[in-house]
């Protein structure tokens, strides 16, 4: 059994979260530029196979495209590109930022590092991964 990995997508930062090898538990990974993604992700793969990427699809409260949805629907296409032998889901992720946010702060994060950006993008995509797992 492979990992999954899930990918919390911006512009700018992509926060990165993975399963064990029994894909019971998921787990923040790391925050990366994203134009580094791919390089990151390939060599990843290369260590660690993966059984399927999950990218979280950013929709409006209804429903709706955002500005961001073309460029996450556009890496949707280059993932299944690059690697055509691992399944890639999508998965809603309304409210993830938030959710992070509120995490953080229950699992007692200091005020500074709840700003780190960097570490809201990968509690997000923790949080997008869990939500896989469980509707499966």
């Amino acid at each position: 059994m492979g990992r999954i990995l899930a990918i919390d997508y911006g512009h700018k930062r992509v926060g990165l979260a993975v399963t064990d090898p029994l894909q019971l538990i998921a787990t923040p990974l790391d925050t990366v530029h994203s134009q580094d993604l791919l390089t990151y992700l390939k060599a990843y793969h290369q260590r660690e196979p993966l059984a399927a990427l999950v990218v979280g699809m950013p929709k409006n409260l209804n429903n709706e495209a955002t500005d961001s949805t073309s460029a996450v629907v556009g890496l949707v296409r280059r993932l299944r590109k690059e690697f055509p032998a691992v399944p890639v889901h999508e998965i809603d992720e309304r409210f993830t930022s938030r959710m992070a946010q509120a995490a953080m702060l229950a699992g007692g994060l200091s005020k500074k590092d709840r700003r780190d950006k960097a570490t809201v993008d990968r509690v997000s995509a923790t949080l997008i991964l869990q939500s896989f797992l469980e509707s499966r």
